[in-house]
């Protein structure tokens, strides 16, 4: 089994954002998960947990620097992650190539090496041919799960119909054993599934994980029921009702936070029973944490990885601004989050010894 790459043991104090504390690089310190003690799980009856939506890294040429991945996923290994979900739009999947986003997906998949599931997407085709050549592509690259977009399931936003007619089209031609999944994702734009689609979706028995992001306790909490005795692990990917979904039953958090602090998210899902008030207090803080992803987001988090020393630059293709210049005061948004973040670390460890 590939060992994880370290994570370096610095923060700079380049444009005035704090240092993490004494002694701690941003890795697990107790509070995340053992990677290695999950090693027996059938990753082909669904995902459940924590599923950082992983960046992608550029050099400052904008070419995709594989080294920095590999210590951001080891990252989110030594974090509280039990899947991770590459080639996404976190990862800036509309502005790779084909080729890009099929490397991307072997290299974690190469050093994950079956230690938990690796879910891909890289679906960002209309034209019902190019989505066929692009979806099997990367089914071939050794993944656990290929998620499929739900907005290009209907692009000229036509309705139930038209996604069901795509679908099934795919559905016919996609490798049979292969899981798959979908996911709600807002670009181009938010096409939330029906409850009909859903159940419908999850009559085929293809799919094992669904991203949610209806952003709405209600429509989660009926989704959750319409489901509860599928195959599908229905996911939130809204940090502000986080604590509500996951006593609803939804099965885990998957939302960009995941890129701060997985290990907060990881304890509060397997913790929250134990320590209601505690778990309660943190929610408070993580909703409001991810607020700031309005600031320049994935830009952000990879401002806050390059101060764990994880990624050498922050070049986004999605984001062509410089974030400094372009969102006044962020550097101080993010020492208020690392200082909240190590905030209740601190009190995790404190009511777990």
């Amino acid at each position: 089994m590939r060992s994880i790459h370290p994570v370096k043991n610095e923060m700079s104090a380049e444009r005035g954002i704090a240092s993490l504390p004494e002694g701690s690089n941003g890795a697990d310190d107790g509070v995340g998960s053992d990677v290695s003690a999950r090693t027996d799980r059938n990753f082909g009856t669904g995902i459940d947990g924590i599923v950082p939506v992983m960046l992608t890294p550029f050099h400052d040429d904008r070419t995709v620097d594989f080294r920095s991945l590999e210590r951001l996923t080891g990252w989110y290994l030594a974090n509280g992650a039990d899947a991770l979900f590459t080639v996404c739009q976190s990862s800036e999947m509309q502005f790779l190539t084909l080729d890009e986003r099929l490397d991307i997906a072997r290299a974690v998949v190469g050093q994950v090496a079956g230690r938990l599931p690796v879910i891909a997407s890289g679906h960002v085709a209309d034209d019902r041919e190019a989505q066929l050549e692009e979806l099997q592509a990367m089914s071939a690259t050794g993944i656990d799960a290929l998620v499929l977009v739900t907005n290009h399931l209907d692009p000229d936003r036509t309705g139930a119909d038209a996604f069901k007619q795509n679908l099934s089209w795919l559905l016919d031609r996609l490798p049979e054993g292969l899981p798959l999944g979908l996911y709600e994702c807002p670009v181009p734009y938010r096409r939330l599934l029906s409850d009909d689609e859903l159940l419908w979706v999850d009559s085929t028995g293809r799919f094992s994980v669904l991203k949610d992001v209806c952003c709405d306790r209600g429509v989660l909490r009926r989704r959750l029921g319409l489901v509860a005795s599928g195959r599908i692990a229905i996911i939130n990917a809204n940090a502000a009702i986080a604590y509500d979904a996951m006593k609803f039953g939804s099965r885990g958090f998957c939302g960009v936070f995941t890129n701060f602090h997985p290990d907060l998210y990881a304890w509060l899902y397997r913790n929250w029973r134990d320590h209601e008030a505690l778990a309660s207090e943190l929610s408070v803080f993580l909703s409001l944490a991810a607020t700031a992803e309005a600031m320049g987001y994935p830009a952000l988090a990879k401002a806050y990885q390059k101060k764990l020393g994880n990624v050498e630059t922050i070049v986004c293709r999605a984001m062509p601004d410089d974030l400094f210049e372009r969102f006044w005061a962020v550097d101080v948004i993010l020492e208020k989050i690392v200082a909240g973040t190590e905030f209740y670390r601190q009190k995790i460890r404190e009511v777990s010894a």
